[in-house]
């Protein structure tokens, strides 16, 4: 048995056409890593911020049409749902895996929260060069950081303000076919290690210090 925690297939998933047979397959072969990694994480949240943390697998249960193009597990301290909340993803597109830390644009808080990020813009000269900023949490395309450190970062959080669907995503995207290559063990240090180079970021979205 392989100890390689994601595999090819995973990200074929969302090659298949079909709205049935695109969930069935994602059910089959992604909703159980996402479960897992759920328990393991949730845990880890609710260790290193003070409040119990659940686990949100993606259903796409109001999908009658068209099959979903990612899919992911999201982590906040409410236990109904996560979208009106800064939350953390671990998920998947075709092209990559996904890990970091959003707000979107259900978040009645939104204002404060770019408030609060604008004054610590510092925050992310302390993240890695290789993580990236995007502000449409619909899309797979995102900006390195590097790239993004001047107008831009500013740009998307004020966009987060100031926009009625304006929305906010840092983090870590990795090409397929490096995930594929990482062992179960090498994974799980990796997306703790995001985790906690995002905790800060996390930290001032919810205005605790």
């Amino acid at each position: 048995m392989s100890n390689f925690f994601w595999k090819d297939e995973d990200f074929d998933v969302f090659q298949i056409d079909g709205l049935e047979n695109r969930m069935t397959a994602l059910i089959k072969n992604v909703r159980p890593k996402f479960e897992e990694l759920g328990k393991q994480y949730s845990l880890y949240f609710s260790s290193a911020l003070g409040d119990e943390y659940f686990p949100h697998v993606a259903k796409h249960a109001r999908r009658s049409v068209n099959p979903p193009k990612d899919s992911w597990v999201a982590f906040a301290p409410y236990k109904r749902g996560y979208k009106a909340l800064p939350h953390f993803q671990i998920g998947l597109w075709g092209s990559h895996l996904f890990i970091i830390v959003a707000v979107i644009y259900e978040a009645p808080d939104k204002v404060a929260i770019a408030e609060r990020l604008l004054k610590k813009k510092s925050l992310f000269k302390k993240l890695p060069a290789d993580f990236i900023v995007s502000g449409d949490h619909m899309k797979p395309e995102a900006t390195p950081l590097k790239q993004a450190k001047g107008d831009e970062l500013e740009q998307l959080l004020v966009r987060l303000r100031d926009v009625k669907k304006g929305e906010f995503l840092v983090g870590r995207h990795m090409a397929r076919e490096e995930v594929v290559k990482l062992t179960e063990n090498e994974f799980f240090k990796l997306a703790e290690e995001t985790f906690e180079q995002l905790l800060p970021i996390y930290k001032t979205m919810i205005n605790r210090k």
